[in-house]
């Protein structure tokens, strides 16, 4: 094998374009085995596999700097760099994250997972390099549709004024994440046609000399435009056209599907998917009921539909009442705020972890100007996903912007009401946090008036300890309630809180007759969350209060069940504090409390 050979950049310098095409396809079948195996991004990878040798070829890693955007297309680059072993043995698979990481290898320069933000980052490198009167080329590969984010934009904007060495590999695989959507690809249509000889051409309007490669997956071609662009005293794009899923006919022929892919999506013998409800369907069904009903209604997402399980079925079927905006999340929540305004029913649909790119939008665009739009926001909880995908910070980020409601239903028939009259009222705009677990389902349609704000359920009256289960953590709070009951023979109350933006202050005073603990329970960081408002309204009490959710930190891959325990989530911990506040209470009174 070439890639016996290949442990560092400066390897490659060596070889011949034919041993250069060998290996790229022995990269390839790295990372099909691997994906496959672990999950990931598959056809980004495949994709930019000669680019990513051609540049390492020309360039000199890390003196030359190279910022992957997204890093969806960063695995040939880390096989090339040391890393091979993640790709090679199974038991080290998971020893790399999916994403450039610093930690690493100093071939990596960013901690890398959300869109567009690549040149902007690589224009920093240029202008630093530039006050320091320092040498060598910055690089900055963007592709997959992040030209559509709003930060490519103004990046590319001021890298033009540079006038010093700044290349942009622009990938053009003729995809974004799913297929791609905005004006902007009308004119890279254009230049491909006219092999980059329009008239009209986007990056020389902007001010950036240009190169066009039609062919992206040729090494050879490749190699003779980098030389041509390396060590330039002027800003430069480089249009290469490469094939999204290359090397592998699935995923050239499902390039949406094989974007991102599940572990053992591509074994021969894999059990046919079984389709059962869960609320990604539960609220298709919804939305497409809704649209058959009221042209006004329409369903919005920012580029990743796969999310939401929006197919494109379901998006064919809505028509004219779909809208992607690309990967433009800001641009999403203001578009529709202008919908809204003007008596359409937008129902925008968001990855927890994107949620922080819209804050701005979100409190000026759409929450100064009361806009009833409806967002539901998906997957939002602790996980064990990488460091750039945490979706556990939602809570604070939207339930304390003025105006907004914010809603945690815990069964498909709180969800369905909420749905409902969020999309139905026009006094607030209105997020949803999608339950991220399995469907519970009572069988009886919910009544609630959810315009009456602020009112928590009180599902089962009980004695001294009321447990305030939110959204996703609904189902832990009966756990507990039970264990309570067993080990501490108390007959603890349940509340469901439903709003994550305010509290219900009639309910937390009446608490205070017969109860001496409140415990929280939050799928979510604990810093700015709902525990803390339930906390600070009884801080000048004797209330006792117990919250529970996640650390403010980054975790990178941390098992979930390690990330309960540290932050004591856990049962048997939760358990031991009460008797511990129990015990606090008997010393500094006198008065005893039975537990069994």
């Amino acid at each position: 094998m070439i890639l016996d050979k290949i442990n560092y950049p400066n390897d490659l310098k060596s070889l011949t374009v034919d041993e250069m095409n060998i290996l790229s396809q022995e990269i390839r079948e790295l990372i099909i085995k691997k994906v496959n195996t672990t999950g990931g991004h598959l056809g980004p990878n495949l994709g930019i596999t000669e680019a990513t040798i051609a540049f390492h070829y020309v360039f000199n890693s890390p003196e030359d700097k190279i910022v992957f955007d997204v890093s969806h297309q960063c695995y040939p680059h880390k096989i090339l760099t040391g890393r091979k072993e993640g790709f090679l043995d199974s038991d080290k698979y998971l020893k790399y994250t999916g994403y450039t990481a610093p930690e690493e290898s100093e071939h990596d320069i960013f901690k890398i997972g959300h869109t567009s933000t690549s040149v902007s980052l690589a224009v920093g490198l240029a202008k630093a390099r530039d006050l320091k009167r320092e040498k060598g080329n910055i690089v900055a590969l963007i592709g997959d549709g992040s030209l559509t984010g709003g930060e490519a934009l103004e990046g590319l904007n001021n890298g033009a004024t540079l006038g010093s060495n700044f290349i942009v590999i622009v990938n053009d695989n003729d995809m974004s994440i799913a297929e791609n959507h905005g004006g902007l690809y009308s004119n890279l249509e254009l230049l491909k046609k006219t092999n980059g000889m329009a008239e009209n051409n986007f990056f020389k309007a902007m001010g950036y000399d240009y190169l066009y490669v039609e062919e992206g997956n040729n090494i050879e071609k490749l190699i003779e435009a980098f030389c041509k662009v390396k060590d330039t005293d002027h800003p430069v794009v480089v249009h290469i056209h490469t094939l999204k899923g290359k090397g592998l006919k699935f995923a050239e022929e499902n390039k949406e599907a094989c974007h991102w892919i599940l572990p053992h999506t591509l074994d021969e013998n894999k059990p046919v998917y079984e389709a059962k409800e869960d609320y990604s369907s539960i609220t298709k069904d919804f939305i497409l009921k809704k649209a058959s009903k009221d042209r006004s209604v329409i369903a919005i997402t920012p580029a990743t539909p796969g999310v939401y399980g929006f197919d494109s079925e379901f998006r064919n079927r809505l028509g004219k009442q779909y809208t992607d905006t690309g990967i433009a999340e800001e641009h999403a929540v203001a578009y529709a705020s202008g919908l809204a305004k003007n008596g359409a029913k937008p129902i925008l649909n968001i990855m927890s972890s994107f949620v922080q790119r819209t804050y701005d939008q979100m409190s000026q665009d759409l929450c100064l100007n009361n806009s009833p739009v409806t967002m539901l926001v998906y997957w939002g909880g602790l996980s064990s996903a990488d460091c750039t995908h945490l979706c556990c910070f939602d809570i604070p980020l939207i339930s304390n912007i003025p105006n907004m409601v914010y809603l945690a239903p815990t069964n498909k028939e709180e969800y369905l009401a909420m749905l409902n009259w969020s999309l139905e009222q026009n006094k607030h705009p209105v997020a949803i946090r999608v339950p991220n677990v399995d469907v519970v389902t009572t069988g009886i349609p919910d009544k609630t008036d959810y315009s009456i704000l602020n009112k928590f359920k009180v599902v089962e009256k009980g004695e001294k300890i009321a447990i305030l289960g939110l959204g996703n953590f609904f189902n832990k709070a009966v756990e507990l309630k039970d264990l309570i009951k067993k080990e501490c023979n108390i007959n603890a109350t349940l509340i469901n809180p439903v709003y994550m933006t305010g509290i219900d202050k009639e309910l937390l005073e009446e608490l205070e007759k017969d109860h001496n603990l409140v415990i929280t329970l939050e799928d979510g960081v604990l810093d700015g969350g709902f525990g803390e408002k339930i906390s600070r309204f009884y801080s000048a009490s004797d209330m006792k209060v117990l919250n529970y959710g996640g650390l403010k930190e980054f975790t990178d891959r941390v098992p979930l069940e390690d990330i309960y325990k540290k932050c004591g989530l856990d049962n048997k911990s939760i358990i031991s504090d009460i008797q511990s506040v129990y015990a606090a209470e008997q010393a500094k009174s006198g008065k005893f409390y039975t537990f069994r």
